[in-house]
C-alpha cells in the first residue's frame, strides 16, 4: 500500500504549484462508505449548477477515475499535461505517488475553475494529504477496524485520527446511528458542533443496500446545511444523489447467463453491509468468492455471509496472483452452473480482475 503519513512533501510540492482554493471544499473520511458518499456529494452539487472536481482512490480500471471533472474522468490529454507539470515537482518534494496523484487532481481542479472539491481521505486523516489543505465541510462516514497497524486496534483510536478531517471545518456530520458510541464521543470533542445525521428512509437509491442509505442521507443533509447556510440555493439534490450509481458497489454484471454481482467490501464493517443486504434480499445465490489479503481478520463477517450462498469460498492469493486467482475461482464457479447467480467481494483489485474479464 502506498501510505507514507505526514504533510511536509505534500506541503513542500503544494507550496511550489501556489494553486488557489475554491470556494467549497469538502473532505470525505471514514473507514467504509467514503467513495459512494464522495460521489454523491459530487453528482448533488453539480445538479445545483457548480462546477465539481472530485478526487477518490483507489481506481478500478484506469488511474483517470481518481479525478473526475464534472463527473467525468479527466482525459488523457488533460492528465498527460498535468503530469508533465506536476511530476518534477513532485521529485524535487520527495511525494509519494499517492500524494503526487493528489496534486495532479488539485492542479486539475484550479485549471478547471471548479467551484467545489469533494476529497476523500485515503488511510486515516490525521496524517493524510487530505487534512494537508484547508476544507469547509468534513462528512465523517462509519468508522471500523480497518488498518490497525497504522490508525490503532480499537474503534476509539481510528476515530482519533479519522476525526482529524473535521479540523478547521465550519460544517461536520456524521450518522447519528451508523457510528459506534465509542468512535462517535470521539468525534464529538474534535468537534462539538457535529450534526448528527439520521437515516432518511425515504430515499430510494439506484445502489442497492440500506448503507447507501446512510450515505445517500448525509450527503443530503451536507447539500441541504449548504443550502440553509446560504451557500446554494433550491437544488435538485435528492435526485441526483439517489440516482448515483459507482462502479463495484453492489454492481450487477452478465457472464453469459450467468449473474454476477460485484461489491469492494473487504473489510468487517463492509462485509456485514453485504450480508444485511443479503438478508434483506432474501435469496440463496449459487456461490459467493470473498477474495482477501491473509492478514485481514474476517472469519465472524465471512460466517453472515456463509448462509446466503450454496456454496462460499474465501481465498488468500498472495498479492502477485490476485486477480488470476479470482478469475480462475469465479470461473469454476460459473462452469458448475453457468446459469447460477454469484456474490464476489474483495478488493478493488477483486471487482477489477472481474470486470477486466467481462
Amino acid at each position: 500500500m502506498d501510505y507514507r503519513p505526514g504533510h511536509a512533501r505534500f506541503c513542500r510540492l503544494l507550496s511550489a504549484l501556489d494553486l488557489p482554493r475554491p470556494r467549497l471544499r469538502i473532505r470525505v473520511a471514514g473507514t467504509n462508505g467514503k467513495g459512494s458518499t464522495a460521489h454523491m456529494l459530487a453528482a448533488a452539487l453539480q445538479a445545483a449548477g457548480w462546477r465539481v472536481g472530485l478526487y477518490s482512490s483507489p481506481h478500478l480500471l484506469r488511474f483517470n477515475e481518481r479525478i473526475r471533472l464534472d463527473g467525468e474522468p479527466v482525459a488523457d490529454d488533460g492528465l498527460l499535461q498535468a503530469l508533465q507539470r506536476i511530476v518534477p515537482q513532485a521529485e524535487a518534494a520527495g511525494t509519494s505517488p499517492f500524494e503526487t496523484s493528489a496534486a495532479l487532481a488539485l492542479d486539475l481542479f484550479a485549471r478547471h475553475e471548479v467551484e467545489a472539491e469533494v476529497i476523500e481521505a485515503g488511510v486515516g486523516a490525521r496524517l493524510d494529504t487530505c487534512t494537508a489543505i484547508p476544507a469547509d465541510m468534513a462528512l465523517i462516514t462509519p468508522i471500523g477496524l480497518d488498518h490497525q497497524a497504522w490508525l490503532g486496534e480499537t474503534l476509539a483510536a481510528i476515530a482519533e485520527e479519522k476525526a482529524w478531517a473535521m479540523h478547521g471545518c465550519r460544517w461536520a456530520l456524521t450518522g447519528a446511528a451508523t457510528q459506534a458510541p465509542e468512535a462517535l464521543a470521539v468525534l464529538q470533542q474534535h468537534h462539538p458542533a457535529l450534526q448528527l445525521v439520521p437515516r432518511n428512509k425515504h430515499l430510494i437509491c439506484r445502489m442497492p443496500g440500506a448503507h447507501q442509505q446512510d450515505n445517500a442521507s448525509l450527503a443530503l443533509a451536507a447539500m441541504q446545511t449548504l443550502q440553509r447556510d446560504g451557500l446554494l440555493a433550491a437544488t435538485h439534490a435528492q435526485q441526483a444523489i439517489c440516482a448515483t450509481q459507482v462502479t463495484g458497489r453492489l454492481q450487477r454484471i452478465c457472464r453469459g447467463k450467468a449473474h454476477i454481482w460485484l461489491d469492494v467490501g473487504h473489510n468487517a464493517p463492509g462485509l456485514e453491509a453485504v450480508a444485511q443486504w443479503c438478508r434483506q434480499r432474501a435469496v440463496i445465490f449459487d456461490g459467493i468468492l470473498l477474495v482477501t489479503r491473509e492478514d485481514r481478520q474476517l472469519a465472524t463477517a465471512a460466517a453472515c455471509l456463509k448462509p446466503w450462498a450454496h456454496r462460499f469460498r474465501h481465498l488468500h492469493p498472495p498479492l502477485h496472483a490476485h486477480r488470476e486467482t479470482t478469475r480462475q475461482a469465479l470461473a469454476r464457479m460459473i462452469d458448475n452452473n453457468p446459469r447460477g447467480e454469484y456474490l464476489v467481494l474483495g478488493s478493488f483489485q477483486t471487482v477489477a480482475a472481474v470486470l477486466e474479464s467481462s
